[in-house]
C-alpha cells in the first residue's frame, strides 16, 4: 500500500480563509473542511440536539389526599380542676392545647390493653376526685369547652390563658371542696367518636 508523504515542508490553503499555512498545522472539521489549527471551529452543539421526551408528571406509589381524622391528645397528669365548693365548673390545664372554643370534646383516661370488636380502642374513665366522678367526666356525649380560665366568677381571656387552658361545666357532679386537682395519669381530650385510619392499597 502507497504511503503518503510526511508534509514537513508542505504547505496548505485553508478552506476557510484561503491562506496559507504549512500543512502539518491543518486540521479538518466536522464538516469536511481542511483549515488552520487556529481557524478551527467545533460543531455547534444544537446541530446535533439531544433528544427530550416529557416531563414526568405522575409518580408510581401514590395516595390520595385526605385528610386525617382528630385524635385523643394526652394531657398532663391531674388535668383536672374543681373550680370552688358546690361548683360544677372545671378548668383544665393543657399547654398548647389547641381546642377550638365552644366545639364539643370528650374527655377520656388511660387506654385499656385490649380492643373492642372492629379494632376500636376502649378507654378506662378519669380518677375521681373532690366530688367528681370520673364516669360524669367521661361522659360519651362530650361536653363544650370554653377556652381560657374560670376565676372569681368570671373567664379570663388573656392569650396565654386561651391557649393553655379550658373549662367546662360537669354534668350532675359539684365538687366538695373546690380548687382541688385530679383526674389522675393519662387522660386525654379529643373527639366525641374516634374514626379509624384507613389505608388501602
Amino acid at each position: 500500500m502507497a504511503k503518503y508523504a510526511s508534509g514537513k515542508y508542505a504547505i496548505a490553503i485553508s478552506d476557510r480563509s484561503g491562506l496559507q499555512f504549512p500543512y502539518n498545522e491543518m486540521v479538518k472539521e466536522w464538516n469536511g473542511a481542511l483549515v488552520h489549527v487556529s481557524e478551527f471551529e467545533p460543531k455547534q452543539p444544537q446541530l446535533d440536539p439531544k433528544p427530550i421526551s416529557a416531563d414526568a408528571i405522575s409518580l408510581r406509589n401514590v395516595r390520595p389526599s385526605r385528610t386525617a381524622p382528630d385524635v385523643p391528645r394526652l394531657m398532663k397528669n391531674n388535668p383536672f380542676t374543681t373550680y370552688a365548693s358546690s361548683s360544677a365548673v372545671i378548668n383544665v390545664s393543657f399547654p398548647g392545647h389547641g381546642l377550638t372554643d365552644g366545639d364539643t370534646y370528650r374527655f377520656r383516661g388511660p387506654p385499656l390493653a385490649v380492643t373492642a370488636s372492629g379494632g376500636t380502642f376502649q378507654f378506662t374513665n378519669p380518677s375521681d376526685f373532690d366530688g367528681i366522678t370520673g364516669a360524669n367526666i367521661a361522659k360519651a356525649a362530650g361536653y363544650a369547652i370554653t377556652t381560657g380560665v374560670f376565676k372569681a366568677g368570671a373567664r379570663v381571656v388573656t392569650d396565654y390563658a386561651k391557649a393553655n387552658n379550658f373549662y367546662f361545666t360537669v354534668d350532675t357532679d359539684t365538687a366538695s371542696i373546690g380548687e382541688l386537682s385530679g383526674g389522675g395519669v393519662g387522660c386525654s381530650v379529643g373527639p366525641v367518636t374516634l374514626s379509624a385510619w384507613l389505608i388501602n392499597f
